[in-house]
């Protein structure tokens, strides 16, 4: 009878203990996957879209990919696991076995156990194909769909580990990182091709009434101005955000919405510091993303841009070149060939001026410097020189792209800054610069960079609309 009790009081503590519990399978991300050493991986589960399927008679390929890597990892399954939901594009989760592939050309491979359709696709109104290597021209008419190709998704990454790489070199260097405002009063580059803002569905404000912001608001157009506030208060601090052109433009070269890099350096009265910070910018965030997205950069030198490999590798070795801006228009003006735009003194570098001068300097990049006065915005230093009147500016041209950077030295003297104001009407506006000047003034000196631009150099795109997201031009507004 003893031993019925002490059965039961056993049963009774056992059912009253929790029971063990089935451990979820480890969720992996493709990139996780293809670089596991430690195999086999018991139970694991990726989740992706199917880049292809090939069903044979007693086995089941697939390719599927989450957008961590330009690989996709090979899947082999039961082809009692084929559904009909199953196919190219398809959302899908597996569950299975991580194993060592005995194929040459991959390193491991998921046994499936169970495939889940999460999202089917319609294979026949999806507009990219399997197999089929679709031009950037005919991508482009997708802005919506266009990141499920290798080619966006190569470039997505890639721009995501530029950011980084840009953000770390100056965080790595010192600098404070400032958010400028998006909205404000200032036109930066005084070109005038500005996005006023306006309340929507606004009936017309009458005469005298005051706007909603009690002055004319545009999208802005540079940091540069509120950097150099900043730069009174850091020695070193940079912004990287959305900037604005109202250029009414649907060239290769243009961008309505676009990212600028922009860094400002206090008690500096050189240039060359400043142009020195632009090197090494460009070094540092180049050689940082050849080595965290390697196939990445391997694919666009594959398929985009065959020459650019040994470009890029040119201008990541040599020191860049110096030349003033009338060194520049001198070798124009001897130039064999003719341009568009008759290179004259006191004109403006047009592209066509910019690509020849990187091609006769040996497709290295250049700086050009001291370009000439009236040709330039009110805050750059004026070098008080002649009889060629000229200011202490700087632009990086770079191979296949033209200008990268534009910078200077500020103009850190009050009564120069006066003069300059007075003379274009535009004291009054730009009263709180000035007093910038008043308060502890320091010389100083900044530089911006068009971060698109800097992917089409690294790159070889030709077209900038393919290194946004979203393009402009003709659909995103509707997304």
């Amino acid at each position: 009878m003893f031993g019925v009790r002490g059965l039961l009081r056993a049963l009774r503590r056992c059912s009253s203990a929790p029971c063990p519990k089935h451990e979820p399978a480890a969720r992996l991300r493709v990139r996780e996957a293809l670089e596991a050493r430690e195999l086999p991986v018991e139970d694991v589960k990726v989740q992706g879209w199917v880049r292809s399927v090939r069903s044979q008679k007693e086995v089941l390929f697939l390719h599927i990919n989450d957008g961590s890597s330009l690989e996709s990892l090979q899947v082999v399954a039961d082809p009692s696991l084929k559904y009909r939901d199953l196919n190219f594009g398809s959302a899908v989760e597996v569950q299975g076995k991580l194993l060592k592939s005995l194929h040459q050309k991959q390193n491991v491979e998921l046994k499936a156990e169970n495939i889940r359709v999460v999202g089917p696709c319609d294979t026949v109104m999806f507009p990219f194909k399997p197999r089929e290597k679709h031009p950037l021209e005919y991508i482009r008419q997708f802005p919506h769909l266009r990141c499920r190709t290798n080619t966006l998704r190569s470039l997505l990454r890639v721009r995501s580990e530029a950011t980084a790489a840009i953000h770390s070199f100056f965080q790595e260097n010192g600098y404070v990182h400032i958010h400028t405002p998006v909205i404000t009063s200032n036109d930066c580059e005084g070109g005038g091709e500005l996005f006023q803002i306006e309340t929507a569905n606004k009936v017309k404000e009458p005469e005298g009434e005051s706007h909603f912001f009690d002055v004319p608001a545009f999208l802005t157009v540079s940091g540069q101005l509120h950097l150099e506030v900043m730069a009174g208060a850091f020695t070193q601090v940079f912004t990287f955000g959305p900037t604005f052109r109202a250029e009414n433009s649907q060239s290769r070269r243009h961008l309505s919405e676009f990212y600028m890099v922009e860094a400002e350096v206090s008690f500096t009265e050189s240039l060359q510091d400043i142009m020195q910070v632009i090197e090494d910018l460009f070094k540092t965030a180049t050689s940082t993303v050849l080595s965290r997205c390697p196939h990445e950069v391997e694919f666009f030198y594959k398929y985009v841009a065959p020459a650019q490999k040994g470009r890029l590798e040119q201008m990541l070795k040599n020191k860049f070149l110096t030349l003033s801006y009338t060194e520049a228009v001198d070798i124009l003006k001897r130039a064999p060939q003719t341009f568009t735009f008759k290179p004259e003194w006191g004109q403006d570098l047009q592209t066509e001026h910019e690509k020849y001068l990187v091609t006769h300097c040996g497709d290295v990049p250049v700086f050009v410097i001291n370009y000439p006065y009236d040709l330039k915005p009110f805050y750059m230093r004026d070098n008080d020189d002649g009889p060629q009147h000229t200011v202490a500016a700087v632009d990086l041209l770079v191979p296949g792209v033209g200008e990268l950077c534009g910078g200077s030295l500020r103009e850190e003297r009050l009564h120069f800054l006066q003069s300059r104001l007075q003379r274009l009407g535009l004291s009054d506006t730009y009263q709180w610069y000035l007093d910038l000047r008043k308060f502890g003034s320091i010389p100083h000196g900044g530089f911006g960079m068009g971060f698109e631009r800097y992917l089409q150099c690294i790159l070889g795109i030709s077209n900038i609309k393919d290194v946004m997201p979203f393009p402009r031009f003709p659909h995103s507004c509707l997304l």
